[in-house]
């Protein structure tokens, strides 16, 4: 029996060896794939694109933000992947409600990310020492907790446009950013509501809703002095005609994988690596 603490702080028991997984974020996905195979995976969601080459092979159950909750319950699974974040509260809560076996996940930060993907092992039954992404990562994050820079690169990474976001201090990306030997120039930015205080016209007002992404006008960009600018290709995917809009001189603007700046997941320390060296060039 394998018995954890999801996000939530809900106490998730997993009596046996779960043989029918339903994934609903792309990242625990892809992990779940690389640590048990395609075998026990019985859906997964529609942007749950990776392993390409394989995955197209498991049924879908709708969006992360609209999962198709009748369709979930009736694969009769053993357990079930979410996030607090990527998935609708909706959702979650109603399958819970069901009596779903849900592990609801939430790491903020790449240590964070380590230990979920040591707990996604546990709850596949599967040893945490036997993944090697696992050791990878303990590996990565070592290493660059060790060599952070002194004067790191000012790094800006937006994730929408109309209206413009990014993300601050309080996330995943975040600190990858950090570790990667950058700082995010909106780390201390918090959100502001509503949308035109956000903006500087209005007054903010206060609050309980998430506000670790600002949305902001392309002056304040300016006014925070980026030296990078990283356009991933996804949640939005931003291209040239976005790289042209924020090209400056002694700044320079790369297109980059979205995956790489916020799948939390095995993926993880390939992604601090390649940062880094991107940062370092």
């Amino acid at each position: 029996m394998v018995i954890e603490i999801d996000a939530l702080g809900r106490e998730v028991v997993v009596a046996r060896e779960p043989r029918r997984v339903v994934s609903l974020v792309p990242s625990e996905t892809e992990s779940v794939v690389a640590m048990v195979g395609l075998e026990r995976l019985v859906a997964r969601t529609e942007y749950c694109e990776e392993p390409r080459g394989c995955i197209e092979s498991i049924a879908t159950i709708g969006g992360t933000k609209n999962v198709d909750v009748d369709a979930v319950c009736a694969l009769a699974p053993d357990l079930v992947l979410a996030n607090q974040e990527e998935n609708s509260q909706r959702d979650v809560e109603a399958l819970i409600a069901r009596g779903v076996n849900v592990f609801v996940s939430f790491p903020c930060t790449v240590a964070a990310a380590l230990a979920h993907l040591e707990t996604t092992a546990r709850l596949l039954y599967v040893e945490p020492s036997r993944v090697p992404e696992i050791d990878a990562l303990r590996v990565a994050l070592s290493r660059a907790e060790a060599n952070v820079r002194a004067r790191p690169v000012r790094v800006f990474a937006p994730i929408w446009k109309d209206p413009w976001m990014t993300f601050d201090g309080r996330t995943y990306a975040s600190d990858l950013v950090r570790l990667a030997g950058g700082v995010n120039v909106f780390a201390d930015r918090a959100r502001r509501y509503p949308l035109a205080a956000d903006l500087g016209r209005a007054e903010a007002k206060p609050t309980t809703r998430d506000t670790r992404y600002p949305r902001f006008e392309l002056a304040e960009v300016e006014t925070r002095a980026p030296e990078r600018v990283l356009l991933p290709d996804e949640p939005y995917r931003f291209g040239e005609t976005e790289k042209r809009e924020l090209e400056a001189p002694g700044r320079r603007v790369e297109l980059i994988c979205g995956k790489d700046l916020f799948w939390y997941g095995v993926r993880a320390a390939g992604a601090l690596e390649r940062l880094a060296a991107r940062l370092s060039s």
